[in-house]
């Protein structure tokens, strides 16, 4: 049984989303500082076209959250997408964070194979447990993880790749 879909997934989704959430808190003093209204913030984006800081960062939880469940054979919590202030994005961080530590290790450890279906209103996409977590669930995560750091970064707080890549 490999060990690799458990390290590559659950300790690191955990650990990108601590560091979005001290991210966002530099973001929430940025606002502060400057004296503007922190939902500029959550509202910006980089393109018309694309989603704002604070979906960015349900993507984010969500990935995570439903890549612990499918891989482990969980059910995916759900959860309303209504955040509309920093400490409700805060919120639903630390309650991701908590799902992802108490994911089956042991099921993840086994899902290389498993398989995974997605359905998408236009199409259904099959997977092996790898193929999602590689080719799917990581690079959907990190897009996400990273347009919220640059949304951020582009309106001025003040942010740096230490701060995405989080202590050590």
């Amino acid at each position: 049984m490999s060990k690799f879909m458990y390290q590559a997934s659950i300790p690191v989704m955990a650990r990108m989303l601590g560091n979005l959430k001290r991210i966002l808190k530099k973001a929430e003093k940025h606002a502060a500082a400057k004296k503007f209204d922190p939902s500029v913030l959550l509202n910006a984006r980089l393109a018309p076209d694309m989603f704002a800081l604070t979906r960015q960062i349900q993507i984010a939880s969500d990935s995570a959250k439903g890549c612990a469940a499918r891989l482990s054979g969980a059910k995916i919590p759900v959860y309303k997408d209504t955040e509309k202030t920093f400490q409700q994005l805060y919120q639903r961080l630390d309650k991701t964070i908590a799902f992802l530590k108490k994911a089956d290790k042991k099921a993840i450890e086994g899902s290389e194979n498993r398989e995974i279906v997605l359905q998408f209103p236009s199409m259904t996409v099959k997977f092996n447990g790898m193929d999602y977590l590689t080719g799917f669930v990581l690079p959907n995560f990190y897009f996400h993880v990273m347009a919220a750091y640059t949304i951020l970064r582009h309106n001025g707080v003040e942010i740096g790749k230490r701060d995405y890549l989080g202590p050590r």
